[in-house]
């Protein structure tokens, strides 16, 4: 499940005839991610912390090794990947790259397997912060099945005569018609995000401005890299020298 950060919402557009106000950054992560590396993070320290101050002989430079390896990888993975979006673009940063692109140079935002956006050349970018719950999407999906049988079960009895304390009985004594109709089928998370980065997107491609013009630029997140590549190197000489 993904949500935006609620402190970071848009800012109110000005009125008729002025220029219009741009959003502030909102930001997508997976929450599910963010707890589950943090888990993580905190069982590889804890593990790794004991190993380096009790361990003997290669034990301690063994231990050293692996979190140096394991740290930037973890995080790369679980708590780096987000959606920056504003009136300019999108900043996808995914575990090793940081893809920024102008709303000019966004062709289309697709869902499947996974969450993607594609560029006027055609190269697909995942987004990782976002990613693809099929469990959710099953879960709505039941929620709406059982929202409209009950709803159709409600207006049988009230085509029937029947009353439930001297009123029809109809969807709303169930809690659940009024609902289904008013917010139209119920929605996972990161579908919801998609839907709102599409709006957006259709938006800007209607009202084009200079921000949202530009090429596309791709950073390798050699922060990441660098260390996670140390820590390989280093656990194979430690392995090598027996």
């Amino acid at each position: 499940m993904t949500t935006p950060d609620p402190s970071r919402e848009p800012e109110p557009t000005k009125p008729a005839g002025t220029a219009t106000t741009p959003y502030k950054d909102r930001v997508y992560r997976s929450p599910a991610g963010v707890v589950g590396g943090a888990l993580v993070l905190a069982i590889v320290a804890w593990l790794g912390i004991d190993a380096v101050v009790v361990g003997e002989g290669r034990t301690p430079w063994l231990a050293l090794a692996t979190m140096l390896f394991l740290v930037p990888l973890v995080f790369a993975y679980t708590l780096r990947p987000a959606v920056f979006v504003n009136d300019d673009g999108l900043r996808v940063r995914n575990p090793l790259r940081l893809i920024v692109l102008p709303w000019g140079q966004v062709a289309s935002l697709r869902s499947g397997f996974s969450n993607e956006v594609v560029d006027d050349a055609g190269t697909k970018y995942q987004l990782w912060a976002l990613p693809v719950s099929v469990r959710a999407r099953s879960k709505a999906a039941r929620q709406d099945a059982r929202a409209a049988r009950a709803d159709a079960r409600s207006d049988a009895r009230a085509g029937q005569g029947g009353f439930l304390r001297g009123g029809a009985v109809g969807a709303a004594d169930l809690g659940v018609g009024p609902a289904l109709a008013a917010d139209g089928p119920r929605r996972a998370e990161t579908d919801r995000a998609m839907d709102e980065l599409r709006e957006l997107h259709e938006r800007r491609q209607g009202e084009p401005e200079p921000g949202t013009q530009g090429e596309v630029t791709v950073r390798w997140a050699y922060e990441i890299i660098a260390p996670a590549v140390a820590g390989a190197v280093l656990l194979g000489v430690l392995w090598g020298l027996g």
